[in-house]
């Protein structure tokens, strides 16, 4: 029973960084991308700690459904910046 509770203390802690920390930095770079701008490296960074957190979470959302809606706005969130930067560096011209 203490893994159990331990692991909803982990669970808890980590979904509260997502939706207080994390999605609104995401927001903020998907704004970014939608502008036509590109990603630098400390937007792939904080990219790279947001998959991180998810998934750390994953294991332990499967039995509480009542993350997944969050889990879920996470990784919509993560692959549209991700395609919109990539349609942003396709069209982007080398500089001189």
């Amino acid at each position: 029973m203490a893994g159990t509770s331990h692991d909803i203390g982990v669970l808890t802690s980590l979904m509260e960084r997502l939706e207080k920390q994390r999605i609104p930095r995401a927001l903020d770079i998907k704004e970014k991308v939608d502008r036509g701008d590109r990603l630098d490296e400390w937007d792939m960074e904080y990219l790279e700690k947001i998959i991180e957190d998810a998934q750390d979470a994953l294991a332990l959302i499967v039995d509480h459904p009542e993350y997944h809606k969050v889990y879920a706005r996470v990784a919509d969130l993560y692959e549209d910046i991700t395609r919109k930067a990539l349609e942003n560096e396709r069209g982007a011209t080398p500089s001189d």
